[in-house]
């Protein structure tokens, strides 16, 4: 996810912002999702639609969660994926572990620096851990 946000530790970037890259990666059973092809689990008609099960996490839901709290202005990079985390692992019931990774592109460093990072990762992973491009 590609976010512009008003992160950083001086004031100046709390002002200008900056650009940031997000990875968000959940482990989640997916049996019924595959199963039923469907977000929710069908308890018929005859059942209250907010009462549906969900079959999986919603990455639409994760990207509006997302973006909810990267407009907040923050000064550690920390505190915004610990946020993030704490946020989803609130919002789904059914994840079993997750990895956040914010990446601030072209950080003031007084360098040429492409990018500066902090990652986080919570739960189970089942090994699962992405390449640190």
């Amino acid at each position: 996810m590609r976010f512009f946000a008003p992160h950083g530790y001086y004031e100046e970037e709390q002002i200008l912002g900056n650009e940031f890259l997000l990875d968000v990666m959940v482990n989640t059973e997916t049996d019924l999702a595959a199963e039923s092809d469907d977000l929710y689990l069908d308890l018929g008609e005859d059942e209250d639609e907010d009462a549906a099960i969900p079959t999986t996490v919603n990455y639409e839901t994760i990207y509006l969660l997302c973006q909810v709290e990267m407009k907040k202005p923050t000064r550690l990079l920390e505190a915004v994926v610990e946020r993030i985390a704490d946020r989803l692992i609130e919002q789904f019931d059914n994840i079993t572990g997750l990895y956040v990774r914010l990446r601030k592109k072209n950080p003031p460093l007084g360098g040429n620096v492409s990018a500066a990072w902090v990652m986080i990762a919570k739960g189970d992973l089942s090994g699962y851990l992405p390449a640190m491009d």
